[in-house]
């Protein structure tokens, strides 16, 4: 049974269960589905109106849709009412940073960092930040510490490839993406729909990588 078919037996047996509409309207966002993304996830906030959680979801699915006016001020509102939940912070940087809001998007990333206590997953998205900015020495330290994280915890190969492609360096970010494959790295589900990838869509080692995951165009 596909994936899809199993959100919906799901959901066909208790229509009123708020996680799975979040959860399916997360996967069909990650799939480039965004107005069926849209509906099942405000399904969810209808349901369970005060979840931080599927208020977060619905503006990271702004996000990946590329609509980060959305996005922002959907980010900016969960915020207010939950200003400890580290994704949120960790998503307003990527948003600001689209919108070349630099100054803003590494004030957000150095919150998540802060509240995570240094998690390597938000540390990433900080040297991803950096490298947008134009701060290519504070995004090398990075590229340091995530090494030396490495020898002592797992370290997401897809937020590394992130920092090079941003720092424009295709050969090292498509190896890096060869490992998150191989290692089967969850962060590779955000493959089809991530705009911090499209330096390297044209590259066929990257579509390559696309047709293996069964991301069609």
């Amino acid at each position: 049974m596909s994936t899809e078919r199993e959100f919906e037996r799901a959901l066909e047996l208790n229509p009123r269960y708020a996680t799975a509409h979040q959860w399916f309207g997360f996967y069909l966002g990650l799939m480039g589905r965004f107005e069926e993304a849209y509906t099942e996830v405000t399904r969810a906030i209808r349901l369970d109106p005060v979840s931080t959680v599927f208020h977060w979801s619905l503006g990271a699915i702004y996000w990946m849709a590329r609509r980060y006016d959305q996005a922002i001020a959907q980010f900016e509102k969960t915020v207010e009412f939950d200003a400890g939940y580290v994704p949120l912070h960790w998503l307003l940087g990527w948003v600001y940073c689209a919108k070349s809001r630099h100054e803003a998007a590494i004030t957000a990333a150095r919150k998540a960092v802060q509240l995570s206590s240094g998690s390597s997953l938000y540390l990433a998205s900080l040297g991803e930040i950096y490298a947008a900015a134009g701060l290519r020495d504070e995004a090398r330290k990075i590229l340091e510490q995530l090494s030396e994280i490495s020898s002592q915890r797992y370290v997401t190969p897809y937020f590394i490839a992130l920092i090079h492609a941003t720092l424009g360096e295709k050969d090292e970010a498509l190896r890096w993406l060869e490992t998150g494959y191989r290692e089967r790295a969850a962060m590779m589900l955000l493959l089809k729909v991530d705009a911090r990838v499209d330096s390297l869509r044209a590259e066929p080692q990257f579509q390559d990588l696309m047709c293996r995951m069964n991301f069609r165009p």
